[in-house]
């Protein structure tokens, strides 16, 4: 007679970590992420867009601008995303390249948009000094590292010599520490301790301290709460708000009260960004100079009606969601309008260069339109809207659960696998192996 073996617990069926809900509520909840495309093509439309215009700035920033400058004396800062001269090469409607020894100058369209964004931040630099003192009472410290400040430069829109331009003219504003590491705040503006959801509250009805303001909500298309974390929500949206320029040191901690006013910290220093999102690596830098409580990045995951979560160019960026009509801003900044003209240049030069070279390549609808779109607001929108609400595209829409953890879904660069092209001639076609040498010693000098 066989023995009897004993028999298994039955293996209970886990729910989805999005079901999961304690009794503490969200704090512990996992939400679902669900790409919006509209969203994911803010960010990706600004690919390069950073080693681009501090390039530019290294040749058009001096006082007067050299006419060339060897391709090696770029600033080793700049993050290029590959060899200088590959970079340099793709955009030949911005960068004039000169052969024996390999030097860069500007071309006569990108000195001209130059010129035009240093009347916009003359024109803007009162502004741009309000957001900046606005940054700094936000810090419990009223101080932060000047390195910092200068990471965030081009998302508050500053010049890049600011501390020399800017700072000095605002003696009763801002002042540097001693050793120069931290930018220390002189004056606290009351009038300006109000925070872009108070302003919104007060032009649609009135507002008051305690009042419960909800922060504005918009959800993709397929993303979907459960029905006790959708009440959860309600509920969190009718606690009062507290005011991100308000002492919160006083509340409870791991608390729903503390998880909004941290929501609206968060709001607030996207909104005072020119173009109203931010890499999340530098917002959580920043976050913790700010020192907002343990786990608030979380909160970024927790909100995705308030804050998207973009994977797009192998990083991930933090969208303020009501910002934008789709991929359009809804106020655009004046820079904004300069960063636009930069981009059609950029793009335009790659459409040139690939006519030169004969490859019949494919460009996105979205390059195509870019010099349309970013011109002026609500232009092609119903074009728009049927791109992005295209059937097939939806099919493939990606849900999945919001984690830091995430793996990047950007598409590799078609040109990041590609092997090295050292064939290809500077700006006066030259293909003699001089080149290949210079480039190969531009490399080891970089390297």
């Amino acid at each position: 007679m066989r023995a009897l073996l004993p028999r298994l617990p039955r293996r209970r069926r886990r729910p989805g970590p999005e079901l999961r809900v304690p009794a503490r509520g969200l704090l512990e909840a996992r939400v679902p992420w669900v790409r919006d495309r509209a969203l994911d093509h803010v960010v990706e439309r600004e690919r390069h867009l950073v080693p681009f215009l501090l390039a530019k700035d290294a040749l058009l920033s001096a006082a007067p601008p050299p006419h060339a400058v060897p391709l090696h004396s770029l600033p080793s800062t700049i993050p290029f995303p590959f060899r200088p001269l590959r970079f340099i090469r793709l955009y030949p409607s911005a960068f004039a390249l000169s052969p024996h020894p390999v030097a860069v100058s500007p071309t006569p369209r990108l000195a001209g948009i130059h010129s035009a964004e240093a009347q916009v931040l003359d024109s803007t630099r009162a502004d741009a000094a309000d957001r900046l003192l606005r940054l700094l009472m936000l810090a419990p410290a009223r101080a932060l590292p000047l390195h910092l400040v200068a990471r965030l430069r081009l998302d508050l829109g500053l010049a890049p010599d600011f501390p020399r331009s800017l700072l000095p003219n605002y003696p009763d504003y801002f002042a540097l520490s001693r050793d120069g590491a931290l930018l220390e705040l002189v004056c606290y503006r009351k009038d300006l301790a109000v925070s872009a959801m108070q302003s919104y509250a007060q032009r649609t009805g009135g507002y008051k301290v305690g009042d419960a303001v909800p922060f504005p909500l918009s959800f993709p298309r397929g993303f979907e709460l459960d029905k006790k974390v959708r009440k959860w929500l309600d509920d969190w949206q009718r606690l009062p708000y507290i005011s991100p320029y308000e002492d919160g040191s006083h509340l409870t901690p791991r608390s729903d009260i503390t998880e909004k006013r941290t929501a609206a910290v968060l709001h607030e220093v996207l909104s005072l960004t020119v173009g109203k999102k931010m890499e999340k690596e530098v917002l959580v830098k920043l976050g913790e100079a700010l020192r907002l409580p343990p786990g608030f990045r979380k909160v970024l995951a927790r909100h995705p009606g308030i804050f998207y979560l973009s994977h797009k160019l192998r990083t991930q960026t933090v969208v303020l969601r009501e910002s934008f009509r789709r991929h359009m801003l809804v106020d655009k900044h004046p820079m904004m309008g300069i960063r636009y003209q930069y981009l059609h240049l950029m793009h335009m030069g790659q459409e040139e260069a690939g006519k030169r070279k004969g490859k019949g390549r494919k460009t996105v609808r979205g390059e195509q339109m870019i010099g349309e779109e970013f011109g002026a607001e609500g232009e092609n929108d119903d074009e728009e809207d049927e791109e992005y609400d295209d059937d097939e595209e939806e099919e493939d829409m990606e849900a999945g659960v919001a984690s830091g953890d995430e793996d990047s879904d950007d598409d590799d660069d078609d040109e990041e696998g590609e092997k090295e092209d050292m064939e290809a001639g500077v700006a006066s076609g030259d293909e003699d192996s001089d080149d290949e040498d210079a480039d190969d010693t531009d490399h080891a000098a970089k390297g």
